[in-house]
């Protein structure tokens, strides 16, 4: 009878949808400073235990927009959202903004389904070391590059340094591992993946409307239409925040003092917006 009555009350009183809670994952992986905290487990750990706590609620909704970065705190950020979901015994949506690349994608790969704009880039299932050599530059400068180990490959890519085949080749050995890894769990999340492209894992990205065809991820949407679709028109999103902190007080910055967390935080600006570029974002 209340039940009944509960459509006439006013504000939440009248409101008797389900509550599904969402956690927001943006930016680029594991790139910090002092005035932009990037995404790493830390900082997503607190919001995503929340969300799995919401008593009753049937499933977890996340945001994901991230062109990737860290591939081991992608990798913590994925398995922790499965070891939760599987505790909580909670399905989980992924839902795709601008991006959802490299590690972003590693990160939505822990949903049981993926929901793209047609617009949204997703993929780069790769893995990629970016770098500058200054090898002429000193010369020219006169510059002297001193450099004392123990152990013979101790400084191997130095950027002031002619590279050395073994060096790079050994690289590429550490790049294919990472790689192997990153293959093996989209395959073992992805039931639907079109095998017969031979460039699914080549590092390429693609559109939301060709990633459903790829098997990338399940359908086109929104994170609202979609939970008003699956969990009815009274569908309450909550979205989760983590704990706001001051960057002076992070127990790594202790003793920064501003001017060198103003360069530290410009050049992880510059590292960020490199990740952005090249999704054409």
């Amino acid at each position: 009878m209340f039940e009944g009555l509960r459509r006439y009350l006013p504000g939440k009183l009248g409101r008797a949808g389900i509550t599904v809670p969402v956690v927001r994952i943006a930016g680029v992986i594991g790139v910090d400073a002092p005035f932009r905290p990037g995404v790493t487990l830390a900082s997503v750990a607190s919001p995503l235990e929340k969300a799995f706590a919401v008593k009753d609620a049937p499933a977890v909704a996340l945001i994901v927009n991230s062109p990737g970065g860290s591939p081991v705190q992608s990798h913590l950020i994925h398995r922790r959202i499965r070891s939760l979901a599987e505790e909580s015994g909670k399905k989980v949506l992924a839902f795709v903004e601008d991006v959802a690349a490299s590690g972003g994608y590693m990160v939505a790969v822990a949903a049981d389904e993926i929901v793209a704009d047609p617009s949204s880039v997703v993929g780069s299932i790769g893995v990629v070391s970016q770098g500058f050599g200054f090898v002429d530059l000193i010369g020219k400068l006169g510059i002297e590059r001193r450099v004392h180990t123990a152990g013979t490959r101790k400084a191997i890519l130095d950027p002031f340094r002619p590279e050395e085949p073994q060096d790079v080749e050994h690289l590429l050995a550490l790049q294919a591992e990472i790689h192997a890894g990153f293959v093996d769990l989209v395959k073992a999340r992805r039931r639907n993946l079109a095998t017969d492209r031979t460039d699914l894992f080549s590092g390429l990205f693609w559109t939301g409307t060709t990633a459903v065809q790829l098997g990338l991820v399940d359908r086109l949407g929104d994170l609202r239409g979609t939970l008003r679709e699956r969990f009815g028109e009274d569908v309450r999103p909550k979205l989760i925040g983590g704990e706001r902190s001051w960057p002076f007080r992070r127990g790594r910055s202790v003793g920064v003092d501003a001017g060198s967390a103003l360069a530290e935080d410009v050049m992880s600006a510059v590292e960020s917006r490199a990740f952005w570029s090249r999704y054409g974002l």
